[in-house]
């Protein structure tokens, strides 16, 4: 049985309790600008939006991106589609003083990454503002929370017909040379909680982070752990038939798969871990009304339930299924993840300094991108 601390518990509970509160008092919907909308029209003179690590297949975002342009006739300029957080990050650094199209208007970082770093980030508080959980935004309007998933196996079941069900069997023998993180724990959120949530299943905690560092130890000097960095065409092609990933990027595979090959998604029975990623404006972005449409548009229902389509939980979705605007076929789809636990941002950010500083003398593999 998955423990968890009680704060966290209080965490999550009063986030929804909030704010399904508001929204049962207001019940208002919250529709993307129109085009005669002043801000639309301050964003199309700038004519251009540019972001970063936005994979089209990450939470749907290809169709967020192609919405968005067909709506406000804003050209998309896609930085590295495939970038971690902390190359997010980079970017906002190495272009404060730049204009050009290195330079990234808006950014999508895990949860650690927003408050440590909100001095990178402009202040702006989007309409549905109030219908954002307190605990899921900076108070000042630095970052918002947008979405959240629970880390999984997506299992390529033409090569390995035997599924794990939980962390453990991670270390049989029979998955030697078969298992992989969707990122390098040293600079990727994705990786980096994948190894929390493996300590979860390993006597760790929310508190306590280290036993991930030490299982994934024992992985690698198993064989196990493909130092390769897992995306969907690699376990497509067999080459590792079992990615740590979130839930959303698993359903979303399996669902563009389409049986070729057969895969399955398991969400391991204990180290359940709920991950929220942040929304912010670049402190430096070239075009601040692109980005500041950006942010409404995403926030609006209509954006809320793109997320949705993407297998994502949105960080709104508690005051629209209140409101009944989910449609029923997405508020069935996305799986049971109960008992997941959803670490506070100081928990994260501890596991985050633990991780990176130490995943290197303790693990020792040096995961890389795919040649």
């Amino acid at each position: 049985m998955l423990t968890t601390s009680k704060p966290v518990i209080r965490l999550f509970t009063l986030m929804l309790i909030g704010v399904m509160f508001l929204s049962a008092c207001g019940g208002k919907s919250y529709n993307a600008p129109e085009p005669s909308n002043p801000l639309v029209l301050a964003a199309q003179q700038e004519g251009s939006l540019t972001t970063i690590a936005l994979p089209h297949d990450w939470c749907n975002y290809g169709e967020a991106i192609e919405r968005f342009k067909a709506k406000y006739h804003i050209k998309v300029n896609e930085l590295n589609p495939d970038g971690s957080s902390g190359d997010e990050l980079d970017a906002i650094q190495a272009n404060k003083g730049s204009k050009g199209p290195e330079a990234p208007d808006v950014v999508d970082v895990g949860f650690s990454f927003g408050e440590p770093n909100k001095t990178l980030f402009m202040p702006y508080k989007v309409s549905a503002w109030n219908t954002i959980p307190p605990a899921a935004k900076s108070t000042d309007g630095y970052w918002h929370g947008d979405y959240y998933g629970v880390l999984s196996f997506l299992v390529n079941t033409d090569v390995q017909p035997d599924a794990p069900k939980d962390w453990a069997d991670l270390l049989d023998p029979k998955y030697k040379g078969q298992v992989a993180l969707s990122g390098d724990p040293r600079s990727s959120n994705q990786a980096i909680q994948s190894v929390f949530a493996a300590s979860l299943a390993n006597g760790g905690s929310p508190d306590d982070a280290r036993p991930g560092l030490d299982y994934f130890a024992r992985l690698n000097r198993a064989g196990n752990l493909i130092p390769l960095i897992a995306n969907n065409d690699l376990v497509a092609s067999g080459k590792i038939p079992v990615r740590i990933t979130w839930d959303y990027l698993a359903l979303d595979a399996i669902e563009t798969y389409a049986g070729k090959p057969a895969t399955r998604l398991v969400i391991p029975a204990t180290g359940r871990f709920a991950g929220m990623y942040v929304q912010a404006i670049s402190a430096y972005a070239p075009h601040p009304n692109a980005a500041k449409l950006w942010m409404e548009f995403l926030y609006s229902d209509e954006g809320q339930i793109i997320w949705m389509k993407g297998y994502c939980h949105p960080v709104r979705e508690a005051d629209m299924r209140v409101r009944g605007v989910v449609p029923a076929d997405l508020a069935a789809r996305l799986p049971d993840v109960s008992g997941a636990v959803f670490p506070t941002a100081e928990q994260l950010l501890a596991a985050k300094t633990l991780i990176t500083e130490n995943w290197d003398s303790v693990v020792g593999a040096d995961i890389q991108k795919a040649p």
